[in-house]
């Protein structure tokens, strides 16, 4: 299975088309969506090219592919636009036998610093800080694909799911990380 993820759009036009470029190229089964789709929030400046609407139809064309969960910026209105559901605080996904565990990562009991109990073998993904992660603490692969529309770490990117390792990713399609749980070290960061 492979799946393209991302987080932290904040309603910005041109990153969301640049990510559909990399939908395009990359070819997922599923696209895991990890919150804060259309709204910048009251804590981010307005992102480039802010556009809800634009970015709206893009997502849209998504639907039969996604798996979505709510971030912080996120609300029933955008549920009411929105061709897939979204409003969820987390969501399970199995994917080659590990269990991905979906949030946003602003909730308690749901955030990389105080996650839920985890099997060995499975992932936490989260989102909201927009700042790459992707790290193995006791058998758990912790990762976050940063933003593809405001990065706080630098550079715009997503990530990808295959074969039991991620990737982290530019917009570009470059890769700027990837690790797994077959006992390699995660490279890259």
């Amino acid at each position: 299975m492979k799946l393209l993820i991302a987080s932290d759009l904040h309603g910005a036009a041109p990153a969301v088309r640049a990510l559909d470029a990399r939908v395009e190229a990359e070819s997922p089964d599923r696209i895991v969506l990890l919150g804060d789709l259309l709204y910048h929030g009251t804590r981010n400046d307005l992102p480039e090219g802010y556009a809800p609407k634009e970015a709206l139809a893009v997502l849209n064309g998504w639907s039969a592919r996604v798996v979505a969960v709510r971030g912080n910026c996120d609300a029933e209105v955008d549920q009411m636009v929105l061709d897939f559901p979204c409003l969820a605080d987390y969501a399970l996904v199995e994917a080659d036998g590990h269990m991905l565990y979906l949030t946003h990562g602003h909730l308690p009991g749901k955030t990389p610093d105080d996650p839920p109990a985890l099997p060995p073998k499975s992932a936490f993904l989260s989102g909201h800080t927009h700042v790459k992660t992707l790290e193995e603490r006791d058998g758990v692969l912790f990762v976050n694909p940063g933003s593809a529309s405001i990065p706080k770490d630098g550079s715009a990117s997503y990530a990808v799911y295959e074969h039991g390792r991620f990737a982290l990713k530019a917009l570009d399609g470059r890769t700027l990380a990837e690790g797994g749980w077959d006992g390699k070290p995660a490279s890259g960061l």
